[in-house]
């Protein structure tokens, strides 16, 4: 079991439960950025992401950049887009708002194509749009945070490619890298960005991007300069490159504790098939999908094709509310997040079950969050089912 001091289980869709080694590997001591050691552990951390994300490709490349995962939207839309530029953005919650709000920042105009809640734009209508208008770039959210909504890549890439093969495929990954499937060179994906505090299990700071060689040449084909100096491929690509050939680079300063903390995670997920991750985490959100139901809560996501491994976003009874849910929890020793989507905000609470709360069989923090959950639902005036 865990050596850290007792606390309540974090179960929010990120940031999640660390490992204990993991967090270990943040009291690294000291050392120089363009050490050899250093540039080493860096160069093997880019490596294993290729394995994380499923690309052999050589021209695909990985990022690792200090920040939040917020910073890999910036180096989307200041690296693979031009002012005036059109893009399509695919809304199933908040996070496709604030990718809008980023792309207009640097004068992209985003159209969006939204759904309902609960639910995510279906592939006629994306075909619909994708021939009304040529697009640099299309841009899903795996796994929306603020909905627990699952996008399918799959498909939706395929489309892309048949109907507008100009346009690339960009995969906020951020809440799914990790607990769901990404195969990126056989679904010919672009982009994926992500970040480390999710289903990866590193604090957070990293944000962390794979791109594919046909990003890499968009990019190096621009008619402007990029928007942004310090998100600014013309930067990182090098420093990238020489990183990962073990070569001492530099433009500005990693986080030398997080990188370890990262190459500690990558080695513990990587020491298993991705195929059993996926069927765990699988698994276990099946597992509480169907205790919440039989507590009689509803899922925004009501369609089981939209409801991701890693999250549940879980409408609360009639005239309960998150403040008086959460409370109780908390006294449980678990926490939830609540409602983040600003149109239902005050209806539901999101439970995050990603990392090693899932993968170590040895830690009970599920089990306590449903009991949690059912007790505390009663002392809210909530009778649960028999």
């Amino acid at each position: 079991m865990s050596n850290q001091p007792s606390h309540p289980a974090l179960l929010i869709p990120g940031p999640i439960e660390f490992d204990d080694a993991v967090l270990q590997s943040m009291s690294h001591y000291s050392e120089s950025h363009v050490g050899a050691p250093f540039v080493s552990t860096f160069g093997e951390t880019l490596s294993m992401l290729r394995k994380l994300f499923q690309t052999t490709d050589p021209s695909s490349q990985p990022f690792i950049v200090s920040g939040s995962g917020t910073l890999g939207w910036d180096m989307v839309a200041a690296n693979l887009a031009e002012r005036g530029d059109d893009v399509l953005v695919l809304h199933t919650g908040y996070f496709a708002d604030s990718f809008t709000d980023c792309f207009e920042t640097y004068g992209v105009n985003a159209t969006q194509l939204k759904a309902p809640i609960g639910d995510r734009p279906q592939l006629p209508e994306i075909e619909k749009a994708l021939k009304e208008k040529k697009y640099k770039l299309l841009t899903v959210t795996h796994v929306d945070t603020s909905t627990g909504v699952l996008s399918e890549i799959k498909a939706l890439s395929e489309l892309v490619h048949r109907v507008s093969p100009e346009t690339l495929v960009v995969v906020d990954g951020v809440c799914s890298v990790g607990c769901e499937e990404i195969c990126f060179d056989d679904w010919d994906i672009d982009v994926v960005l992500t970040a480390s505090q999710k289903a990866i299990g590193c604090p957070a700071g990293l944000c962390i991007m794979m791109c594919s060689g046909r990003a890499i040449e968009r990019f190096q084909n621009r008619k402007t300069p990029p928007g942004s100096y310090f998100a600014s491929f013309k930067n990182w690509l090098p420093i990238m490159q020489n990183y990962e050939a073990k070569r001492p680079s530099y433009f500005a300063t990693p986080s030398p504790q997080l990188i370890h903390a990262l190459h500690t995670s990558l080695t513990q997920i990587l020491s298993k098939p991705l195929s059993a991750r996926f069927a765990r985490h699988h698994q276990v959100s099946q597992h509480i999908k169907s205790t919440i139901s039989s507590y009689g809560l509803k899922q925004l996501a009501s369609d089981p094709a939209n409801q991701a491994n890693g999250m549940t976003a879980l409408y609360l009874p009639d005239g309960v509310k998150p403040p008086e849910i959460l409370p109780h929890l908390l006294k449980k020793g678990v926490v939830f997040a609540g409602g983040l989507h600003k149109e239902i905000a005050t209806k539901y609470v999101r439970f995050g079950h990603m990392g090693v709360s899932v993968m170590d069989e040895r830690r009970d923090d599920v089990e306590r969050a449903l009991a949690a959950l059912k007790e505390g639902l009663g002392e809210a005036g909530y009778k649960v089912p028999a």
